[in-house]
């Protein structure tokens, strides 16, 4: 018995009182979780003499405090439309999404670039998990955010998901209709990956079974020690034979292009058991019953363009809106090209799409 509360005490980490004889109810004092919160500059792109910037905080549904740069235009006045945007997965606001951000509050819009919860600056433990319903409410807590604060032009509001957040952002859109127009760019389907594997290969019994043993396996080493491991962000290495678009991963993550210190991809990545909820809860299952504007941008030359187009056909044209559901390949993109390459990347169609839809 001793044993058995040592090692809860060991995984929890938390104060615990229990009376062992006869097991009357306990008290748990949870922790307070205090964040470090950095108020320099430290953004992989150069900051906008357009823009005020700042850091805010504010929590999602399951009372974790989520923290955002907020970027206002310079000299705004009167409330105006406002984008929320996270991504890519397994990156934090310092990297891609603070660059859409700003771009974005260039063109006139209030935009926040937030970490998702268990991620940079934002709390949650254990560090560095996933979830995808956690995820999902951490955009729509964006939008509590937004839709409650005095310079956003009521029902205003619209979101961008980069990467595997951009199928968060169509699972999002389903769920919130407070959220009027969205994007997703360069986007992955985090449910179908961590399922089927790449391409689809491993879409069977067999293979999921074998995924499941591992994660399983895992799942237990990490009760015994205490501590999750981590799965590994973006190789330090490139092996010989690294297939493409983990070479684009490696320009991007673990060079000064797009290195962050706090980003999990690159450096230790995510927890190593992330995969867990992602295989029986599959994202977008009502992408096809939302009613507002979406719009899926992918590069015409990326290895995931099959995750943005398979997802645009689970959408359903609103009857009035033949125009509200929009497809735009980059012809010659790849997928991380669409991450930072404000020379490829379709800002005048975004803009276009929000200042109509918001």
């Amino acid at each position: 018995m001793k044993t058995a509360i040592a090692a809860l005490i060991v995984m929890t980490a938390y104060s615990m009182t229990i009376n062992s004889q006869n097991m009357e109810p306990s008290t748990i004092t949870l922790p307070s979780e205090q964040l470090t919160i950095t108020h320099d500059w430290d953004k992989v792109f150069p900051k906008s003499d357009k823009v005020d910037h700042r850091k805010v905080t504010f929590p999602n549904r399951y009372g974790i405090t989520l923290v955002a740069d907020l970027y206002v235009p310079k000299n705004a006045t009167g409330p105006l439309p406002a984008i929320a945007v996270c991504g890519p997965f397994g990156a934090v606001k310092e990297q891609s999404s603070g660059l859409y951000a700003q771009e974005m509050a260039e063109r006139g819009f209030i935009s926040l670039a937030f970490d998702p919860s268990f991620t940079g600056e934002s709390g949650g433990q254990p560090r560095y998990m996933t979830s995808p319903d956690i995820n999902t409410e951490d955009f729509s807590a964006a939008v509590d955010f937004l839709v409650t604060n005095p310079m956003v032009k009521p029902g205003a509001v619209g979101i961008i998901g980069i990467c595997g957040w951009g199928g968060l952002a169509i699972n999002a859109a389903a769920s919130d209709p407070r959220i009027k127009a969205t994007v997703a760019s360069t986007m992955y389907d985090m449910s179908r990956v961590n399922s089927n594997g790449y391409f689809d290969v491993a879409d069977s019994v067999e293979e999921r079974s074998k995924t499941r043993e591992a994660l399983a396996s895992q799942r237990t080493e990490d009760f015994k020690t205490g501590k999750p491991k981590l799965g590994g962000g973006v190789p330090d290495v490139l092996p010989e034979e690294a297939p493409k678009f983990l070479r684009d991963y490696y320009d991007y993550y673990k060079t000064k292009r797009g290195y962050h210190v706090r980003s999990l991809n690159s450096n230790g990545g995510r927890n190593a058991t992330s995969a867990i909820p992602w295989i029986n809860f599959p994202l977008m299952s009502r992408a096809g019953e939302i009613e507002t504007a979406v719009m899926v941008i992918h590069g015409e030359k990326a290895h995931s363009f099959y995750f943005g187009s398979d997802a645009y056909k689970k959408l359903t044209v609103t009857p009035g809106k033949e125009n509200n559901k929009l497809f735009m390949a980059i012809p010659g993109a790849s997928h991380t090209d669409l991450y930072d390459k404000k020379d490829i990347i379709p800002f005048d169609s975004l803009e276009v799409f929000f200042n109509e839809y918001l």
